[in-house]
């Protein structure tokens, strides 16, 4: 009796736990319905993403602080020349040999790779590439090769998101919001810059902005920022001074240099993709050594190119004339760093260009402000065009214009930089796009993949929406012989589908509107009343799939997918309407309801 007792409760426990699991599915499938328990898993997921990235920080700045002589993260001009050469070198074959040893799916890592889960896999990121962006992307790091730790962090906070999502069986259009939010709260947590980073996450990763996604994206930036400034006391690794500017007769200047820094973004990214492409046939351990090498070299002579380069941008940011670097000096660290960096993202160094493009930005705007403050008495401080260089490098770069300007804006906390910001970033933008014909260096990344963006109105559209919240739940699950007195009562239930399974081949399944085999009763009724000498029709064993009816051919399609899931399904299976199932363990085996083509396409013209 007490063990009948147990199991009855347990069962009741598992049968309640699922009805929740359900009803929350089908809830979150809208997202204005799901709002409240969206916002609750984007802080969630800024908290879970932003412990990964502060570990990962804590991580590489743990070890290069013992590695280096003068204890700093970011001073590899302590070392010796010939180990600054070895550190690169070693790191890029260590880092090659660990690709190398993986399997060609589970070495895409960074912020090309979560774009492409966004627009291929909806949002599902490996784990194992995620622990392969973690280790390689800090020896890498470690080594001092020219890259950033903001794309690492990226994918890291990407996966956390992602992870979340699956391990509550959230549908896969709330899933895309939690990658957002993990992508988010990596670039606050990078940069403390809370609001970039909402900006960046739907304008670089997501490519859409929405009302309903704001909220989760905003909590999780929110609350890896304040994990980050618990954890560090400067989160951003970076010193900006008080600036401003002196007139607006600058601005002229200012657009003059947006426009050089333009023409600089789009050699960088044109330099990567012919690095990328031509050597593309090589085993990745050869392009990752190679990519050691020739920053090895350039580091012998130039250590201030190795690692992300903050140490050298705080210097960018409070140089003077009387006293700091020369112009040719600066001239010569922006084109090192322009092309160390765009050697390692090309030949697949596992590592972000946020930070180095912010250094080639900070020192093409550095030799802006040293050559206007040898013409011209009473300009604004170098610094100035030093942080709009950065802002103007990042928006050309990735074709970002707000996502920079609002950077500058939480780094600077100056409103009044505002208009020459946007004299910049916009001029920027335009020359690398407009005169060049580039685009963000990501979306050349993945063509480079024989990918592209599937980012069409239609696909935004059907991406923001669930199975669940416009299937049809009229449905029932029929083999096809019955008898006419079940069929009867089959319609007392008032299903306005069956789904049919074939018992010879239970993989043949098809849709009969249950309108349909209501006529045919009619009509078999009618026959037996006018024809005595006919069989009681009662007793008659009916073949669905043989009556006159019009009869769909469907396939299945799980309770998480979205819209855009389900029309590429029809498409696939050539066929007009899928039936609804569960997504894990017992639940697979249920039918939920319906979706007919008429239903997406009633969707996205509301």
């Amino acid at each position: 009796m007490q063990l009948r007792l147990i199991q009855s409760v347990k069962q009741w426990c598992k049968t309640t736990y699922q009805n929740f699991v359900e009803s929350q599915q089908v809830r979150l499938s809208n997202n204005i319905e799901g709002l409240p328990q969206l916002a609750l898993l984007g802080l969630l997921c800024g908290i879970f993403s932003g412990g990964i990235i502060i570990l990962f920080r804590l991580l590489i700045e743990s070890n290069v602080t013992g590695l280096l002589p003068a204890g700093s993260p970011e001073y590899f001009e302590s070392l010796g020349p010939h180990v600054r050469f070895l550190l690169c070198v070693c790191g890029g074959l260590l880092v090659g040999l660990i690709l190398h040893l993986l399997r060609p799916k589970n070495r895409n890592v960074g912020v090309v790779h979560v774009i492409e889960r966004l627009d291929y896999h909806q949002g599902k990121l490996p784990i194992r590439n995620a622990l392969a962006q973690f280790l390689t992307g800090a020896i890498a790091l470690i080594s001092g090769h020219s890259v950033g730790r903001e794309g690492p962090s990226v994918h890291l906070g990407a996966a956390g998101g992602s992870a979340l999502g699956r391990l509550l069986s959230i549908p896969n259009n709330g899933v895309r919001i939690l990658v957002g939010s993990g992508v988010a709260a990596a670039i606050s947590a990078a940069f403390d810059t809370p609001l970039a980073g909402v900006i960046f996450a739907m304008e670089v990763v997501i490519m859409e902005y929405t009302v309903i996604g704001f909220t989760p994206i905003i909590l999780a930036s929110v609350s890896a920022a304040t994990l980050a400034r618990i954890t560090f006391n400067d989160a951003s690794g970076l010193y900006v001074p008080d600036l401003a500017i002196q007139s607006l007769a600058e601005l002229p200047v200012v657009a003059l240099m947006g426009a050089v820094i333009g023409v600089l973004a789009a050699g960088f990214i044109q330099l990567t993709m012919l690095t990328s492409t031509a050597f593309s046939h090589h085993a990745i351990w050869v392009r990752t050594t190679a990519a050691g090498v020739l920053t090895g070299l350039i580091a012998y002579a130039l250590p201030e190119v190795m690692g992300t380069g903050y140490d050298t941008v705080d210097q960018l940011l409070t140089l003077s004339p009387e006293i700091g670097m020369s112009l040719a000096f600066i001239v010569l660290l922006l084109f090192a760093k322009t092309i160390t960096t765009a050697f390692a993202v090309g030949l697949g160094v596992p590592g972000g260009l946020i930070g180095p493009t912010l250094f080639i930005g900070a020192s093409a705007g550095a030799a802006t402000g040293l050559i206007t403050a040898s013409l011209f008495a009473d300009f604004s401080h170098i610094g100035l065009y030093a942080v709009l260089g950065m802002a103007a490098m990042m928006a050309a770069t990735l074709q970002a214009p707000l996502a920079a300007l609002v950077s500058l804006l939480e780094l600077t906390s100056d409103h009044a930089i505002t208009l020459p910001g946007m004299t910049a970033v916009i001029t920027a933008s335009l020359i690398t796009r407009s005169v060049f014909g580039k685009s963000s260096i990501y979306r050349h990344l993945m063509l480079a993949r024989g990918l592209d963006y599937r980012n069409s109105p239609v696909a935004k559209a059907l991406r923001r929406i669930g199975v669940a919240s416009v299937m049809d739940r009229g449905i029932l699950q029929q083999h096809r012989h019955i008898s006419v007195s079940m069929a009867q009562e089959i319609l007392k239930q008032e299903p306005r589908w069956m789904l049919l399974i074939d018992e010879e081949d239970n993989s043949k399944t098809s849709l009969l509107p249950a309108t349909d085999l209501a006529c045919y009763l009619n009509e078999l009724n009618k026959r037996g009343d006018t024809d005595q000498d006919q069989p009681d029709p009662h007793k008659e064993i009916l073949d669905l799939l043989q009556i006159p009816a019009k009869r769909l051919d469907t396939a299945a399609i799980t309770i998480i997918a979205t819209l855009q899931e389900a029309h590429e399904r029809m498409l696939s299976e050539q066929c007009n309407a899928l039936y609804i199932t569960g997504a894990h363990g017992q639940s697979k085996n249920k039918i939920y309801g319906v979706i007919a083509r008429e239903h997406i396409e009633s969707s996205y013209r509301v």
